[in-house]
């Protein structure tokens, strides 16, 4: 990734709270002590023409870049067998950028995934997110966050990791038809030896109650391979079945047992093979820490991907749609909740926000050089290119 017009450091409004201010930063001390550049450092600048942030390890080369747009990943690489790996398939231009194909790495609020013809009801109201629209064409999805330029209000940098805090209060009543909440929204991003997280808050400024979730629908590849030989394990027990539209079913129809979908269940492990995958899986099962893990591995290098999330649900899809590198990466997207959560009675009480009150959804990746095989010896990838949904 080209980097253009850099500065060394970001400088904080008036309305933000610099992370600067508080923690320690080595570069940034005061006089008499030590002025050596930290390990992890924080650039901001152009990256391919997207105006942005590169969070940076000056030791082992390895970085990733966030546009202002959505604080969405662009790019990130880390050494590998003498080389730097990519191992996400992010936006390369502006106009890539500005179209939003396939989401890419986008952070997803105050909803994921559609919204059922781009209406709701919500606390006894009703709403349009679409007014105007024809019938055929009410296509709404993944929320508004993605395409907001946020405020970079802060920047943290040392020894242990760097991070970024984007925000913004751009949604607010009126902006957004059929969404008529105040809400802030934080987006904290660290970057160190393991890999990256993300935290996104949102806070209630208004006087109503408003339905929230988040998301991210990140891309994950090894290099510009196709995934067809990768293995993948997710520790779901529900699959979430859906109508032929991939709306979830109502109510505990929506939900079925793992064991029922055979073809959705990854919990020891499976090469992805020629399926299309586009579902979302449920019941996940958290490690003792608390974090849920999902895994990715490339057989050939050995080496593999940790998605963690705090809670929630996975969507997975396989990019078999995309405009530019279909199957060339899987999305592994941790979300609050399924699609469509916002004209769902199960799924009110998880979205609601209180006026004044605050939520926040973790999730993050780390890569692993060494990842022991995901898939028994002799368990080769299916040949047929079969279409596996959460269809019912």
């Amino acid at each position: 990734m080209t980097l253009q017009a850099h500065e060394r450091q970001a400088q904080s409004s008036a309305n933000c709270t610099s992370l600067r201010a508080r923690a320690a930063v080595p570069g940034t001390a005061d006089e008499g002590e030590d002025h050596r550049l930290p390990r992890f450092r924080v650039t901001v600048g152009r990256f391919d023409g997207i105006a942005g942030v590169m969070l940076s390890d000056a030791l082992s080369g390895a970085y990733a870049a966030f546009a202002v747009r959505g604080a969405t990943l662009l790019d990130w690489r880390v050494p590998f067998a003498g080389a730097l790996l990519s191992l996400t398939d992010g936006y390369r231009s502006r106009t890539e950028l500005s179209r939003q194909n396939g989401v890419r790495n986008g952070l997803m609020a105050p909803f994921t995934n559609r919204i059922a013809a781009g209406r709701y009801r919500f606390d006894h109201r009703d709403h349009d997110l679409l007014p105007g629209v024809a019938e055929g064409e009410r296509l709404i999805y993944h929320g508004f966050l993605r395409e907001l330029d946020l405020e970079l209000c802060g920047v943290r940098e040392g020894t242990d990791g760097a991070e970024v805090l984007f925000r913004t209060d751009a949604i607010r009543p009126g902006v957004f038809p059929g969404y008529p909440y105040a809400l802030a929204l934080d987006v904290l991003v660290r970057f160190g030896l393991h890999g990256l997280s993300l935290t996104v808050t949102a806070t209630n400024l208004g006087q109503l109650t408003a339905p929230f979730a988040a998301g991210w629908h990140p891309y994950f590849c090894f290099g510009d391979e196709a995934i067809d030989g990768l293995e993948l394990q997710v520790p779901a027990s529900q699959a979430i079945l859906t109508d032929a539209e991939l709306l979830p079913l109502p109510g505990e129809t929506a939900y079925a047992p793992i064991a029922s979908r055979p073809e959705l269940d990854l919990r020891a492990g499976r090469a992805l093979g020629g399926v299309a995958v586009d579902a979302c899986l449920g019941g996940l099962a958290a490690d003792a820490d608390g974090l849920i893990r999902s895994r990715l591995r490339d057989p050939v290098r050995g080496c593999g991907l940790t998605v963690w999330q705090q809670g929630g649900l996975v969507h997975l899809f396989t990019g078999d749609t995309l405009e530019r590198g279909a199957r060339r990466s899987v999305a592994i997207e941790p979300v609050e909740t399924m699609t469509d959560a916002f004209n769902r009675a199960d799924c009110e009480a998880a979205i609601g926000l209180l006026p004044g009150a605050s939520r926040s959804f973790r999730c993050g990746v780390q890569f692993e050089p060494v990842m022991p095989p995901l898939v028994a010896v002799g368990d080769a990838p299916g040949s047929p290119r079969t279409k596996v949904a959460g269809n019912g």
